[in-house]
């Protein structure tokens, strides 16, 4: 730990604040030139992370929408939030896929427990 700054994580440590849990659903992600389907890969009360076949430069605000699963018999827990790209990583040389994450600045108190409520049922 760096005595300067008590707080820091060491070098290669694991930065994300949140708890994430794994998921395998389709999201909406809205950019200035329209909408797009991407595929998540997980969640947070802070961020998501998501598959899409275009790449999006660190920086770029966009809005997203998704559908968490929710007890049989109810209803989908719907999301929307805003958020920031801040890291947008190629799947691989060969195809033209993206890994992106995004810091969700701008979403409501609601959704962000639907969020972390998510989390907490997948880590059961």
């Amino acid at each position: 730990m760096n005595p300067s700054f008590p707080d820091a994580a060491p070098k290669g440590a694991e930065r994300r604040r949140d708890p994430r849990a794994t998921i395998d659903l389709p999201i909406k992600i809205a950019l200035p030139d329209g909408e797009h389907d991407a595929r998540l890969r997980d969640v947070s009360k802070g961020g998501v992370c998501f598959y899409l076949d275009r790449r999006i430069p660190e920086m770029t605000m966009l809005r997203l929408e998704l559908d968490l699963p929710n007890e049989p018999g109810e209803l989908p827990r719907r999301v929307r939030g805003a958020g920031v790209v801040v890291r947008c990583l190629p799947l691989s040389p060969q195809i033209d896929h993206y890994e992106i994450a995004v810091f969700l600045n701008d979403i409501t108190d609601s959704n962000r427990e639907r969020l972390e409520a998510y989390v907490a049922d997948a880590k059961g």
